[in-house]
């Protein structure tokens, strides 16, 4: 398995440990994941607390998608989690206002989604490290 496919494949199930957690509704497209009961729109990041190469792990956001989810008021959910056996554990939550995000430097580095790509560390939403 290819580092983005399990990338994909462990993000998948942090959304929908979220979706439960949140009581949401797994409501794909490009720029947000799920629905609050009132319809509010809400995506999900998830980040490795520490990839194997020891680095630790960063959510990524297009601003394209970004601006969709501020124009439609809407919420992320980052989920800061480690590998365990075939799944995830959670070992962080935050659900933040699209409009309360640190200040983001836009890259490169988003061209297959035609957008420009943002990364924020684990620690610029989590005030602690969580603990493993």
């Amino acid at each position: 398995m290819s580092r983005s496919h399990k990338a994909n494949h462990y993000g998948t199930l942090v959304e929908r440990k979220a979706a439960e957690r949140y009581d949401l509704k797994l409501d794909r497209c490009s720029w947000h994941d799920a629905k609050r009961p009132d319809g509010t729109l809400v995506e999900i990041k998830a980040a490795m607390y520490r990839h194997a190469d020891g680095q630790p792990g960063t959510f990524k956001l297009y601003d394209q998608y970004h601006e969709k989810l501020r124009a439609a008021n809407g919420w992320y959910i980052f989920g800061v989690y480690r590998v365990r056996g075939q799944g995830v554990e959670i070992l962080e939550w935050e659900m933040r206002h699209s409009s309360r995000l640190p200040r983001l430097e836009w890259h490169g580095g988003g061209n297959h989604r035609d957008a420009q790509q943002g990364k924020m560390s684990i620690r610029s939403i989590f005030q602690i490290t969580p603990k493993v």
